[in-house]
């Protein structure tokens, strides 16, 4: 792929990723290998525009007061250790198997983006912008919808941190980046608010894709120049995503890209 074409795939993909709180390396990994790279190389990609789409956003997200961080910090344990131990056995895995991989994890993407429900939590008329924020000790918080303002607490906490597990797994593989299982456990699993659980999770999925990044370099399969322009484009991308987040609906951007990642899945395993 050449230097124009990488840009523009990496900027495209970290917005859209953004806007659905996936992550852009779930669209860019695969991508790239159905360009003809190489899966060992796509991979470390992936988690460059994973980790530069969490830059660009956190910001914006943390004005916003929508991110959790006791939940973050919580989570991130577990994915950043399953993340190395994925990163470290990803170096022993053929290109067909992980092209094969690849095309599985679209495919699950697809399903549990497609899938994922809209508002559980409902508002409270007696809380206020006062009440706005994480509840100190706690993995609950307040986080505004509109003119309104929706309590929520995390539940089945066990059964989440085995989905971040995985999550962090699968980034470490696939260099595809955690947040499309992430933010989903965080939702449909623990019972987190959407748009507190897709910005927690593109607040943290950065830490997960820089300890992949890490063994992968150590293993050699880092073009510093590549790395370098799809940072670029997946900042400028990220800080667009995360803007456009608010005018357009989630479950409009999590049907189309869903159905993205079917197609994108189908072709990986087909033609690998």
């Amino acid at each position: 792929m050449n230097p124009a074409a990488l840009a523009f795939a990496a900027f495209l993909t970290a917005a859209v990723g953004t806007l659905g709180g996936l992550g852009g390396a779930i669209l860019l990994v695969p991508i790239l290998v159905l360009s003809g790279m190489e899966a060992k190389f796509a991979a470390p990609l992936g988690l460059v525009s994973v980790a530069a789409g969490s830059l660009a956003a956190a910001p914006q997200q943390l004005r916003a007061r929508v991110v959790n961080h006791r939940l973050g910090v919580a989570t991130e344990i577990v994915a950043s250790s399953a993340a190395l131990v994925g990163a470290l056995v990803s170096g022993f895995i053929g290109q067909s198997l992980l092209a094969v991989l690849l095309g599985g994890v679209a495919l699950v993407a697809a399903f549990f983006g497609g899938r994922r429900k809209g508002i559980r939590n409902l508002p409270d008329p007696s809380l206020t912008a006062a009440d706005v924020g994480e509840t100190p000790g706690t993995l609950a918080g307040v986080y505004p919808l509109g003119n309104e303002f929706v309590p929520y607490r995390a539940k089945r906490l066990p059964l989440g941190l085995i989905g971040m597990g995985m999550a962090g797994l699968i980034s470490g593989l696939s260099g595809v980046g955690g947040g499309w299982v992430k933010t989903p456990t965080a939702s449909e699993v623990m019972h987190v608010p959407v748009k507190v659980a897709a910005a927690t999770s593109t607040f943290t999925v950065g830490v997960t894709a820089a300890v992949g990044l890490l063994v992968y370099e150590s293993q050699g399969r880092i073009v510093v120049s590549d790395a370098a322009l799809v940072a670029a484009a997946g900042l400028v991308g990220g800080t667009v995503g995360v803007r456009l987040q608010h005018l357009l609906p989630p479950p409009l951007v999590r049907r189309g890209l869903s159905f993205t990642l079917a197609v994108i899945g189908v072709l990986l395993i087909v033609r690998r």
